[in-house]
């Protein structure tokens, strides 16, 4: 269902909601209503002596209750609680000057107006002495033996403020619950942008590490085969663009394995590594030690990515260098190393590449709560090589 339009902020003196066309037209229609009543029954009725008195007091009371259809931004505070003091004075003198008619009807409905638009203590106080002056101005024009009675049941104007009250704190009740709601949609929406924003940037690194590894491939082949069709080596030539053509068929099955990624497909991880090793051109095999388990879709996902961008650098800045990956089950972890070995031949003229690969791998590591190291190795029998590790906690 949807939720009312609220006063935004900026205008935090409002207090009770912007009243429908509904109700503002029930307000008006009352008002109408009430004025017209007054006329009809309250005498005097002149422009002179009592009946101007009680003319007067008619347009006072009148205007106090058609504060009512005015918003409370409008009306200072104090402004506000003064008019409230003026309606009592007018109200109580009304039923004191007029000689019949339906005076208290006024006092009634103001006592319910300042329940509903002031503060309990304030309210308490003007319904206090609404009470008692109604009661004076009725007993004042009762007939012996009747003051008692006529006090008493001037007494009783004051008691609608407690409707008003109950009418106020409902109201309040009904607005929280309304900004309660409010907050919770602009939570889900704030919620559904970041999600939005997550998944693009997901998607923008699946589309980098596919294009990057395939392309960066096909490239370095086919200036290998322009460069020896230069030297006469014709033969070799042929290897190469054989080669550039197998790659692409690998590209398009690696495009496949992304959008399966993408539909949240299960990958298996060691079978898609070891293609991956094949593909581009490694075949030295994978390592793996402690017990295989199956990881979540989203990390076996996220390291098939890293290791598609590591072994896509290692071609692209070390070609013809040999090229291992293990992957260990720990207990609590699963780790993914890459080692590439120094290069026995050129990098390419393209091999600076764009940066945005280990930007792409330390994101993805961040997302699964997990560290990366990367760097050459100092020392061992792989002393000089570069290195790709990456534990996940899972």
């Amino acid at each position: 269902m949807p939720l009312r339009n609220r006063w935004v902020p900026g205008r935090a003196e409002e207090t009770e909601p912007r009243p429908t066309e509904r109700i503002r037209l029930a307000q008006w229609v009352w008002a109408v209503v009430l004025l017209v009543v007054e006329v009809l029954t309250l005498r005097p009725m002149g422009l002179s002596g009592r009946g101007l008195a009680v003319a007067l007091l008619l347009a006072v009371n009148f205007g106090v209750f058609a504060l009512r259809l005015v918003p409370r931004r409008f009306l200072p505070e104090r402004l506000f609680l003064l008019l409230m003091v003026v309606g009592v004075v007018a109200a109580a003198a009304l039923m004191a000057v007029a000689e019949s008619g339906t005076a208290s009807l006024f006092a009634f409905f103001l006592a319910a107006f300042i329940g509903y638009r002031l503060e309990a203590g304030q309210a308490t106080v003007l319904a206090v002495a609404l009470s008692l002056l109604s009661g004076v101005a009725l007993a004042s024009q009762a007939e012996p033996g009747q003051q008692g009675l006529l006090f008493m049941a001037g007494l009783s104007t004051g008691a609608l403020v407690l409707a008003g009250m109950s009418g106020r704190s409902r109201n309040q009740a009904v607005e929280a619950a309304i900004s309660a709601a409010e907050s919770a949609e602009r939570a889900a929406r704030a919620e559904a942008r970041t999600l939005v924003l997550t998944e693009r940037g997901r998607v923008a690194r699946d589309v980098h590490d596919v294009l990057a590894h395939s392309l960066a491939g096909i490239n370095m082949q086919l200036e290998l085969a322009d460069a020896l069709i230069e030297v006469g080596e014709t033969e070799k030539a042929r290897r190469a663009t054989a080669r550039a053509q197998s790659l692409v068929r690998e590209s398009l099955k690696q495009a496949q394995w992304t959008v399966r990624a993408l539909r949240e497909e299960a990958l298996p991880l060691l079978e898609s590594l070891t293609a991956l090793l094949e593909s581009s051109g490694h075949h030295e095999g994978l390592t793996v030690t402690g017990t295989v388990r199956e990881l979540p879709t989203r990390v076996t996902h996220d390291l098939l990515r890293i290791a598609q961008e590591a072994l896509t650098n290692a071609t692209r800045h070390a070609p013809g260098g040999g090229v291992r990956v293990a992957v260990a089950y720990d207990e609590g972890t699963t780790t993914l190393t890459i080692v590439n070995e120094p290069g026995t031949m050129p990098a390419s003229a393209t091999g600076t590449g764009s940066g945005m690969g280990l930007i792409g791998i330390r994101e993805r590591v961040a997302l699964m709560n997990g560290t990366v190291t990367t760097g050459l190795v100092p020392s061992g029998p792989r002393r000089g090589s570069w290195k790709v590790e990456v534990v996940i906690p899972v």
